[in-house]
């Protein structure tokens, strides 16, 4: 009788054969309550069981220990680092004997080492959030505890590169596969360990000097535009027994020994920072001086501060990228950490091309914008959860370098790209769904994001003030600002730049719509205008009053026309319609007008509203008398100064220079007044 036939058929359940018997008996004994466990052969149970626990079959679906050899290590790694995977729901995985794992531990999924996160621990099981594709991944596979959050590397070589969500060096890995496509659970370093950078070492710090966490050790010319300091991390303090002397050295050679109550510590060009933590700062301050980017409706009438919170909403086609593009081109910030977070990945190939052509001047030197500038690419192609990564990467990148003393603008193009990923993850865990299925807790999740801008005063010494900006753009589906993501970012931010699609038809641009725009950091301002610019307020409150009269006006005129208006409600129309074409209205696509400096931008202000003040004095000041001054007559003494005003967009800041344009506008200004005057005699 063969094997088989034994175990349907035979009825042996002697006790003492299955304890004592010899080792074929007792594999005999296990291999039938194994079959009447999973077919309910044998004694009276007939049918499949209800459930069967994964543990008690898992010799027979572990993968072959032989085969965790593909699983190449540096470290040796012990047998209980490992768990085992139990589900797979896309990004989601479910793995069991995880039992010691700690909240958002980072973990490698499978034989392919994917990367993931530990989202929720329940008894000695663990959901895991993988941040690459998981098609291969069975049940059984390994999943590797690495003991460590999702964190990632900080030092000279950040600048001028792009990384993926989880910070791999997109370059590295084209050069290293020679492919299109990322390899699933490719490996590579995020800073170069081969590049040796000249090292200059602080000379206040010297053998028995006592140091702390952010004082700065030393610092790499990274370029001409970024002076790499480099700092002691947070949380380190101590006596200095060693310093290495200026000279090459990699970000992996030790530059730095600090002794600790009896414990040495030595320190590398190279830190590595958990993405979820805010790097700590030693004071929050007062954020007061603007984040100028060139666009006269933003710089003008909704200015963002250094260190501030925006939002960008708006429909698709109406502009938001370009907003955010130009922001990176031309803001007034020493570092820019633009941030491509599901959105369309030929926006990212377009920051790639255009960047490095894009340059400006330093110390008389031309030098290109992308070495000031880091890219996190995570396109709307690749995996859904690394989304969230790639906002703390991004996050965590510009927290280190507001800490070297440097203004940083931070893009997140688009937000609500992140809020779909939570969503969707979201629903694969079972959560209760709140509005439109997003999560309860999606607005803690932005406020949590972007509290980690501000202006703060940096640890360590020498003293230095740093900020971070964030300028988040929203995509709500058919430009509904009543979504869920963007009525909760609206709670958060100080400062919105509301997109309108009708302007955006129109081929207005930049399709601000600046009745429904607003910024809360006016009164912050109120002292750098004052200081700089002592005429720019009342301008600016004049400028708001024209057009939100011109919107009152505009159903009158559709009901009577034009002509059955007062001429001083005439002249507000005409001014309005100056303001929106001439000043609003900008063109990023010439060498004029991609750019407007803050100058230029009072400059053409100043004349308009005082085009605007001295038209409404001639006709209110002759209203009573026979020599009426109509806008009519206005208009046709003064045809040539009207286009004067309106070609004042034309001239080139970079051509032209400050003092000339500056003085052309005093001069346009003054013609006006003569012309009124001529006018009124």
């Amino acid at each position: 009788m063969d094997e088989d036939d034994d175990l349907f058929g035979s009825d042996l359940d002697d006790d003492d054969k299955r304890d004592k018997g010899s080792p074929e008996d007792k594999k005999f004994f296990f291999r039938k309550e194994l079959r009447s466990m999973l077919y309910g052969f044998g004694d009276d149970k007939v049918g499949k069981p209800d459930r069967i626990a994964l543990e008690d079959i898992h010799y027979l679906i572990r993968r072959d220990p032989k085969k965790f050899a593909r699983v190449k290590r540096d470290t040796p790694v012990r047998e209980g680092s490992y768990g085992f995977v139990y589900g797979v729901s896309g990004p989601v995985v479910t793995a069991e004997k995880m039992a010691g794992s700690a909240m958002y531990e980072l973990v490698r999924v499978g034989h392919g080492e994917l990367v993931g996160e530990i989202i929720r621990l329940e008894g000695d099981f663990a959901t895991i959030q993988v941040y690459e594709e998981t098609s291969s991944v069975t049940i059984g596979d390994p999943v590797l505890r690495t003991g460590k959050p999702l964190s990632v590397e900080l030092g000279p070589g950040i600048m001028g590169s792009i990384f993926d969500g989880i910070q791999r060096p997109l370059k590295d890995i084209a050069d290293m596969t020679k492919s299109i496509y990322i390899p699933k659970g490719v490996s590579t370093k995020a800073l170069s360990r081969d590049i040796r950078w000249d090292y200059v070492v602080n000379k206040h710090i010297t053998v028995g000097s006592h140091v702390t966490g952010g004082d700065e050790i030393g610092s790499v010319h990274e370029n001409l535009l970024i002076n790499h300091k480099i700092m002691l991390p947070p949380n380190s303090c101590g006596t200095v027994t060693f310093v290495a002397p200026s000279g090459q050295y990699t970000v992996e050679d030790v530059l730095l020994e600090v002794e600790f109550a009896g414990h040495k510590e030595k320190f590398t060009m190279l830190q590595v920072w958990p993405v979820r933590n805010p790097r700590p700062c030693a004071e929050k301050l007062a954020a007061n001086h603007p984040l100028l980017c060139g666009q006269r409706v933003l710089d003008a009438l909704f200015p963002c501060v250094q260190g501030g919170t925006t939002a960008i909403p708006g429909a698709f086609g109406c502009g938001k990228t370009v907003i955010s593009q130009s922001l990176s081109k031309y803001s007034n910030s020493d570092a820019i950490i633009y941030v491509g977070c599901g959105e369309r990945g030929n926006e990212m190939s377009e920051v790639l091309r255009d960047f490095p052509e894009l340059t400006m001047e330093v110390d008389g030197v031309t030098t290109s914008i992308m070495k000031r500038t880091a890219l996190v690419a995570n396109t709307s192609n690749m995996p859904v959860a690394a989304r969230e990564a790639s906002i703390y990467t991004g996050i965590t990148l510009a927290e280190y370098f507001r800490d070297m003393g440097l203004h940083v603008a931070m893009m997140a193009d688009s937000t609500s790209r992140w809020a779909e990923a939570l969503r969707e993850i979201s629903g694969r865990l079972g959560e209760m769904p709140a509005d439109s299925g997003y999560p309860a807790y999606l607005a803690a999740r932005l406020a949590s994001f972007y509290e980690r801008a501000g202006k703060v005063k940096c640890l360590g010494n020498p003293e230095r003030e740093g900020s971070v900006t964030i300028v988040g753009a929203v995509s709500p589906p058919g430009g509904d600002f009543a979504d869920p993501v963007t009525s909760a970012t609206l709670g958060i931010v100080q400062v919105f730049w509301g997109l309108d699609k009708k302007l955006a038809q129109r081929k207005h641009f930049p399709s601000i719509n600046w009745l429904i725009s607003y910024s809360k950091y006016m009164r912050a301002l109120e002292e750098f205008y004052e200081k700089n610019y002592p005429e720019f307020i009342a301008l600016r409150t004049k400028c708001k009053e024209i057009l939100q009269e011109e919107e009152d006006l505009s159903e009158i005129v559709q009901l009577v026309g034009k002509a059955s208006l007062a001429e001083t409600d005439k002249i507000t129309l005409e001014v309005a319609k100056l303001i929106k074409d001439d000043f609003l209205q900008q063109n990023g696509y010439t060498p004029y007008d991609r750019f407007c400096p803050f100058y230029k931008t009072v400059g053409m202000l100043k004349n308009m509203i005082g085009f605007y003040d001295l038209a409404r004095h001639a006709v209110e000041s002759t209203a009573q008398s026979d020599n009426k001054i109509t806008w009519a007559i206005i208009r046709d003494h003064m045809g040539d100064l009207l286009y004067q005003l309106s070609s004042m967009k034309f001239k080139d800041p970079v051509k032209d220079g400050e003092e000339k344009i500056k003085k052309d506008y005093e001069d346009l200004l003054e013609a006006l007044q003569n012309a009124f005057r001529n006018i009124e005699d």
